[in-house]
């Protein structure tokens, strides 16, 4: 298995799944302004999109975006699901949310909007993280043990902390867990972003 990945984009939520899960995928870092990987391949030739993630199982698929990404690994390693009749379904919709709305508002700040650009992205990430902190009633989202979409939002909670937006305490202590877990350090250790 191997993962296409860029330091700090949505990609870091796959590597930190995949180390949880016990799977040490080999890694490729992209570039995403070439759009090259380190290899010197274009990423397009893998994915047929020039982003990531990428990952490619040992049979040769490759999946792409991350909401899929993640259900998948959630699919192959329950643990990092959620359980009960709706488990997967609810999985999918936080997994929804975090993409189209927290991970699509920082857009300005990654595509160097102007500062009113900025500043309405800020309100919108603060408000739809204000939607999960007033659902956290335990240490992750679903429950005792963190699940793939407390990765992707751990990865969203980095990009505030990097763009000085403020977040609800318990999503810094979230984030804080996540981060002092032995598979997130060594995932940004290997990424050079820890």
């Amino acid at each position: 298995m191997k993962l296409y990945y860029a330091p700090l984009a949505c990609s870091l939520a796959d590597h930190i799944a995949l180390l949880e899960a016990g799977v040490e995928p080999e890694v490729e870092r992209v570039d995403l302004k070439t759009k090259l990987t380190a290899s010197g391949r274009p990423l397009s030739e893998i994915s047929g999109k020039s982003y990531v993630p990428a990952l490619v199982l040992d049979d040769g698929e490759v999946l792409t975006e991350n909401i899929a990404v993640l259900d998948w690994i959630a699919g192959e390693y329950p643990a990092l699901g959620v359980a009960g009749p709706l488990g997967r379904t609810r999985l999918v919709e936080a997994l929804t949310f975090i993409s189209t709305e927290i991970h699509r508002a920082f857009k300005p700040f990654w595509h160097a909007g102007s500062s009113a650009d900025t500043k309405r992205a800020a309100e919108t990430v603060r408000r739809h993280m204000e939607y999960f902190s007033r659902r956290l009633d335990s240490d992750y989202l679903f429950g005792a043990v963190p699940t793939v979409a407390d990765f992707y939002l751990f990865v969203m909670l980095l990009w505030a902390q990097r763009f000085d937006v403020e977040v609800p305490g318990r999503l810094a202590a979230l984030r804080e867990r996540i981060a002092s877990r032995r598979s997130t350090r060594a995932a940004m250790l290997l990424e050079g972003t820890a």
